[in-house]
Formats: structure tokens, sequence, C-alpha cells
């Protein structure tokens, strides 16, 4: 299988973890992501698979935006 699926990551899991999952349920040997996403961050992690891969030089190399939110005075315990 060749193709890019768009995983909306959720919080708790690595990027490496997402593309192990969709490896597992769609039994295919070749996939990778585009760039990591840090284990508490959620949003959008462009997944390749099989021939797509090749891709991911040139899509790394592009500028990324993140939005992050930041609540200031707010306590919460330690993780």
């Amino acid at each position: 299988m060749n193709g890019i699926i768009i995983v909306n990551k959720p919080q708790g899991f690595t990027s490496q973890d997402v593309v192990s999952k969709i490896k597992k349920i769609l039994n295919e040997k070749k996939a990778g992501h585009t760039g990591t996403l840090d284990p508490l961050a959620t949003g959008v992690l462009p997944v390749l698979l099989g021939n797509s891969t090749k891709l991911s030089k040139y899509l790394i190399e592009h500028d990324k935006t993140y939005v992050a939110k930041i609540y200031l005075g707010q306590k919460t315990e330690s993780r």
C-alpha cells in the first residue's frame, strides 16, 4: 500500500507508537512519519506508507507551525 494517512495523534502516544499501530492494523512493512510530536502533544501526524516514505525527506525540510496553550496561575499536580 502506498499513500499518506493523516492521523489526529492523541496525547500519551509517541509518533512512533502511532506508526507502529498503523503498520500492525494495515499489515504494512514500510511506514514512517514526517516529524516527531511530543507524547504530551496532540494534533496532525502525517503517516507515510510504502513507497510514499520516500517523500519524507521533502516534507521534513519545510517549516512547521505549532500552536500551544499556556495557562498562567493555574495549579496542577506534577506528572
